[in-house]
């Protein structure tokens, strides 16, 4: 979609020059500074690997170490999720058996809460999970297009822990140093192409980001568009139906009934997820190359 425009956040685009008010509340949430439904499309972790799914289904996967994305939404706040027994993928579906959207106490559909808030929680405590983990995991979520088909599906992301804190050297940044970063230059997440990329010394799935270049004007009218429908909002929420889970849109709702829980998708079953306490113009350019992923992605009905 028109030109395309390296990063430089020395020279940045008269929007940006412009912009009063500081960050909006989307970069703020990622950088740690705001409704639910089931998410159908989503790029999974799992592995080590990008892998597109539908639902609990996986439709493909790409072999690169990394992926370009725009972040066009993501959820207020770090969550968390607690799972009482240890992953099976054998075991019948089960969602999670507690969960916080806000990460200060559980959610309120939840019922039988393991605390009262999240501080306090026994599972919350270091050594409560495999090794000296925490049993309750940090998570946030995380709606994004593919640069290449910005119009095209708005797919879900569950951040973990470990790709979330930490300190960030060079452009091998975690999410929320990330977020600071273009913050503190005055740019706006979702204005800028995002690469993915997996830290192939980390022991369990982890990612790292960095900005690739700015959008053009058309480009960010389309990511704003998209970061504001209704998809994108439920794709960054838990909640009773999905909490952890990938469940069928537009479920019936039974009368008098427990819906039932859909099968988890666990993105990592061995993290270490502690928290830690300008434009440069070009000639017009051809159009992007669909990636692999986009190519999946425009199957995804034919599947």
């Amino acid at each position: 979609m028109g030109n395309i425009v390296e990063f430089n956040p020395t020279k940045l685009p008269a929007r940006i020059r412009e912009r009063e008010g500081g960050a909006s509340e989307l970069t703020r949430s990622l950088a740690g500074g705001g409704t639910g439904g089931a998410a159908t499309k989503r790029i999974s972790i799992r592995g080590g690997v990008f892998r597109l799914q539908a639902g609990s289904k996986e439709i493909g996967a790409i072999e690169d170490r990394h992926l370009d994305v725009v972040i066009v939404n993501a959820a207020p706040k770090v969550g968390r999720k607690l799972y009482l027994g240890a992953y099976d993928a054998n075991a019948a579906p089960s969602g999670p058996d507690c969960w916080s959207n806000d990460g200060d106490k559980p959610d309120a559909s939840i019922e039988s809460p393991q605390s009262s808030n999240c501080a306090e929680c026994p599972h919350n405590v270091a050594g409560s999970g495999a090794g000296n983990s925490r049993k309750c995991r940090f998570e946030q979520r995380i709606a994004v297009t593919l640069p290449d088909n910005m119009d095209g599906d708005v797919m879900q992301m569950i951040v973990p822990g470990a790709s979330l804190f930490g300190k960030g050297e060079g452009d091998k940044m975690p999410l929320r140093a990330y977020a600071k970063y273009l913050a503190g230059n005055g740019i706006e997440i979702n204005e800028v192409v995002t690469q993915m990329r997996f830290d192939t010394s980390a022991q369990s799935p982890k990612l790292f980001f960095k900005p690739v270049r700015f959008l053009d004007d058309a480009e960010y009218a389309v990511a704003s568009k998209q970061g504001s429908t209704d998809a994108a909002k439920k794709m960054v929420m838990m909640t009773a139906y999905q909490g952890d889970t990938v469940t069928i849109p537009d479920a019936p709702k039974l009368e008098g009934k427990k819906p039932a829980k859909a099968a988890p998708v666990v993105e990592s079953d061995d993290e270490d997820d502690s928290e830690p306490e300008v434009r440069k113009t070009s000639s017009k350019a051809a159009a992007p190359k669909k990636s692999p992923l986009s190519q999946l992605a425009a199957e995804w009905d034919d599947e």
